[in-house]
């Protein structure tokens, strides 16, 4: 055990260490995201609910637009270049610089919503009653001081993925989802969604805390500088610019369709969010813990001029995502009622807002595996140091979805929204692979072949997985929560086992490359991946 701990906790991540650890964190912190929308639906009317995720991305907007987009696309690049040519103490100082700006610039920011947010509101969800809006306005004024506490909890985040140390940063989120769940457990009987807002801005603190030892561990110190004219600051800031114009963009996409579905049924926003939280989790798990993993590695053979070695990793990156994302589509299309009765299914979620959720599930769920790639694609564009292309492709998507779903949503209601997102999905995931292709040789007679395998695997798959359907659904029952379990639960299984089983026959190395994974969790060699040539 302490060779173990000494391994994931202490030292530097591989590749295939980084991308484990990220995946078994990132899946338990969406398991725990699943009770979280358990009892968030079972313990807040559901027409209350829509109130809170209207009044969430209002914050959610400020950190997206002022953080995450310099944390993704500009922090990380920079820091890792200091990091690698041994100029530490510059690099700090470059981090201090970044942390003190970001913290003026979000209370600044934080402060001026919270003067606004009567004025915004009304704008943000037109169809919301009086009575809907001032609580609305209250429940986001709380969460404002998220946005501040996160901030500072990626920058932290992203000094120790710059070290690629993954294990602490990856455990943030689950600190922060076991703030909610307790929040909603133990508070909303009392003073009802108020408590679950306060118990946001609990996570979002503790989300930032538990970073903050190894930060200190790796050199750390806070100072008082705040450079502006430093070349290294202004490139950080050139960097940002466009990735915080393509993040702000996807905000407003999300607002304007929390506007739109304000004006379609009460529960409209609360079933668009829950739907979209499910869809979320297998694109996590698999697609931007694969990114985030081989994002500093695909930096720092870039950096290297190391164009083959960049090509190798971002493609052994996506056949990754692709093995994982096709067979899961089909899953979750197929499974998509079991899913949402599941996890969903009681309290004030009544069986209406069950039968919109998996229709609005199997909407998003259709374009999964091009919205899994897309973390990737974007990451291996800001690993040149180009965000300009990402930011391009996001501003399309967003005007082609919100398009496409006012166009839909009144006549096919909040799966109209669905339907809009994930058709913005396949354009960005097409558009950032054409443009990447130009810059960099993909094997895409190779990539095509892989394609077809698992395309075939899951196809075999999935009839089988509709068999075990039927046949399970004749000997449990399907009234009651134990009976959609077990038929859900063998289903699953059954379909995972004859996936792997064909792969294999297929002979798809993500197989072999899996019980490496697993070998070197169990406590061998965590040595380098493999380059090419070597």
């Amino acid at each position: 055990m302490k060779k173990f701990f000494a391994r994931f906790f202490g030292g530097k991540n591989s590749f295939r260490a980084a991308s484990l650890i990220l995946i078994v964190t990132l899946f338990l912190s969406n398991v725990l995201g699943v009770i979280r929308d358990h009892y968030l639906s079972q313990k807040i009317p559901t027409d209350t609910l829509s109130v809170y995720y209207a009044a969430f991305r209002i914050p959610d907007l400020i950190f997206n637009i002022l953080i995450l987009g310099a944390i993704s696309a500009a922090f990380i690049p920079i820091f890792s270049s200091f990091i690698s040519s041994g100029k530490e103490k510059e690099g700090w100082r470059i981090a201090n610089s970044v942390i003190n700006i970001a913290i003026i610039a979000l209370i600044i920011s934080c402060l001026l919503l919270a003067v606004l947010m009567p004025k915004l509101v009304p704008l943000f969800v037109p169809g919301f009653d009086l009575e809907k809006q001032i609580l609305t306005t209250k429940l986001a004024r709380i969460m404002l001081a998220s946005p501040i506490f996160f901030g500072l909890s990626y920058i932290f985040g992203a000094i120790l993925n710059s070290y690629k140390r993954f294990t602490v940063y990856s455990l943030a989120p689950l600190v922060y989802n076991v703030s909610i769940i307790l929040g909603t457990l133990f508070l909303a009987d009392k003073i009802g969604v108020i408590g679950v807002s306060l118990a946001v801005v609990t996570g979002a603190f503790l989300h930032m805390a538990i970073q903050i030892p190894v930060a200190i561990k790796l050199g750390w110190r806070w100072q008082a500088v705040l450079n502006f004219k430093d070349q290294a600051v202004r490139k950080i800031g050139i960097l940002m610019f466009p990735r915080a114009i393509g993040l702000g963009a996807n905000q407003i996409l999300l607002l304007v369709f929390t506007g739109i579905a304000s004006s379609l049924t009460t529960s409209a926003v609360a079933v668009y969010n829950l739907a979209d939280n499910i869809q979320t989790m297998p694109m996590v798990v698999f697609g931007t813990s694969f990114a985030m993993a081989i994002f500093p590695t695909l930096a720092e053979k870039y950096a290297q001029g190391e164009k083959d070695s960049f090509s190798h990793y971002f493609t052994k990156t996506l056949r990754s995502i692709l093995f994982f994302m096709v067979p899961v589509v089909f899953g979750v299309v197929l499974l998509r009622a079991q899913i949402v009765r599941l996890i969903l299914g009681s309290g004030f979620f009544g069986w209406q807002q069950t039968i919109d959720t998996a229709n609005t599930l199997g909407y998003l769920a259709a374009a999964l595996v091009f919205s899994s790639t897309v973390p990737l694609l974007a990451r291996a564009f800001y690993a040149i140091h180009n965000t300009k292309l990402p930011m391009i492709g996001t501003i399309l998507t967003v005007i082609i979805s919100i398009i496409i779903g006012r166009f839909l949503a009144p006549t096919m209601g909040v799966t109209g929204l669905a339907l809009a997102f994930s058709i913005g999905s396949v354009f960005n995931a097409i558009f950032l692979y054409v443009l990447l292709r130009k810059k960099f040789f993909l094997d895409e007679k190779a990539i095509l072949w892989f394609v077809f395998k698992i395309l075939a695997a899951s196809i075999i798959m999935a009839v089988a997985l509709q068999e075990i359907k039927f046949i399970m659904a004749i000997f449990v029952d399907m009234h009651r929560f134990w009976g959609v379990f077990l038929q859900a639960f063998a289903a699953t299984i059954g379909a995972a086992v004859i996936y792997l089983l064909l792969t294999w026959i297929f002979n798809c190395e993500e197989i072999a490359s899996i019980k490496v994974v697993f070998a070197k969790f169990t406590g061998r060699s965590l040595a380098n991946d493999s380059e090419p040539g070597r």
